[in-house]
C-alpha cells in the first residue's frame, strides 16, 4: 500500500525522444568513453552539440554500473548523468547488479544536485544485448527502491523509444 499511495505517483512511463523532455536530468546509456556512440548516446550528443563533447573529454571516462554528469548544454535538461550499463553475458556474470547500480549511481547524482525531475531510456538493452524484461524488471525494481527511502527525485520517467518497451515497464509498475 505505502508503494502505491506514496511512490508510484512519482513514476511515470512515457514513449517518445529523450532529448525532447522537459526535465531537470537526462540518462545518458553511454560507452566507457563517454565520448558518444549509436543509439540513445549518440542522439544525446548530437542534441546537445559539441560542448557536451568536449566536457566529456575532460572526464576520464566511466566504468560500467558507475555514472558521470555534465551540463546538458542545448538540451532542454540542465543535466546529463552518463552512465554505462553492462554488456550482457547470460545473466549470471554480475549484469543485474551493474545494471542496478546505474540506477542507484544516478539518482544518487540527481539527489546531490537537487535533481527535481530525471529520464533514464532502456540502459543496456540495445546493442549490450539486455534481455528487455529483465533490464526493466531491473530498473523498476532500483527505482522504486530508492523513492522509498529518498525524496529527490521528486519524479523519476521512464523514457522507452519504443512502444513495447514502454508497455513492459508500465506492465511491471502496474504488478507492484
Amino acid at each position: 500500500m505505502f508503494i502505491q499511495s506514496q511512490i508510484l505517483p512519482r513514476v511515470r512511463v512515457v514513449q517518445g525522444d529523450i532529448t525532447k523532455l522537459a526535465v531537470d536530468a537526462i540518462v545518458n546509456a553511454a560507452n566507457e568513453s563517454l565520448l558518444g556512440g549509436g543509439g540513445v548516446d549518440g542522439a544525446i550528443h548530437r542534441a546537445a552539440g559539441p560542448e557536451l563533447l568536449a566536457e566529456c573529454r575532460t572526464l576520464d571516462g566511466c566504468r560500467t554500473g558507475r555514472a558521470k554528469v555534465t551540463k546538458g548544454y542545448r538540451l532542454p535538461a540542465k543535466f546529463v548523468l552518463h552512465t554505462v550499463g553492462p554488456v550482457y553475458a547470460d545473466g549470471r556474470s554480475g549484469e543485474p547488479d551493474l545494471l542496478r547500480s546505474c540506477y542507484r549511481e544516478c539518482l544518487k547524482l540527481a539527489a546531490e544536485r537537487s535533481v527535481e525531475s530525471i529520464a533514464f531510456p532502456c540502459i543496456s538493452t540495445g546493442v549490450y544485448g539486455y534481455p528487455k524484461a529483465a533490464a526493466c524488471a531491473v530498473a523498476v525494481d532500483a527505482v522504486l527502491e530508492w523513492l522509498a527511502g529518498n525524496d529527490s527525485p521528486k519524479t523519476v520517467t521512464f523514457c522507452c523509444f519504443e512502444s513495447g518497451d514502454a508497455q513492459l515497464y508500465r506492465e511491471r509498475l502496474s504488478q507492484v
